[in-house]
């Protein structure tokens, strides 16, 4: 299961079991996409999606200090300069929408399909 030379789980983290992870985890991710399903304003809508990033990369440093593995935490990496690349574009597109419509409500949004 373990890799045979692997550096032993930290002292810190061997206190919390992997449980509470889980469910801390599993609680973001839904806030979020309660967030997400419910709420018509944009920005909040980009927070709740920001949040279930955040909830992924809880669970994965939590499985990779589990494993003693530097993969999770290498792909936390990764996923948090995606994440730091879409806030950029997607504050910029809020942005450009709420200097036309004067409302950044996501309702309004559907006429940009016609």
């Amino acid at each position: 299961m373990f890799p045979q030379n692997a550096p032993p789980i930290p002292q810190v983290i061997q206190l919390i079991p992997l449980q509470s992870y889980l469910w801390l985890s599993t609680a973001l991710f839904v806030i979020g996409i309660v967030g997400v399903l419910t709420r018509r304003n944009a920005i909040v809508v980009f927070m709740s999606i920001e949040l279930m990033l955040n909830a992924v990369n809880l669970l994965l440093v939590a499985f990779s200090s589990y494993r003693s593995d530097p993969a999770g935490q290498v792909f936390v990496f990764f996923i948090m300069a995606v994440a730091a690349a879409e806030v950029a574009v997607g504050l910029a597109i809020i942005v450009m929408i709420y200097r036309n419509s004067r409302s950044i409500d996501i309702g309004f949004l559907n006429k940009l399909k016609w």
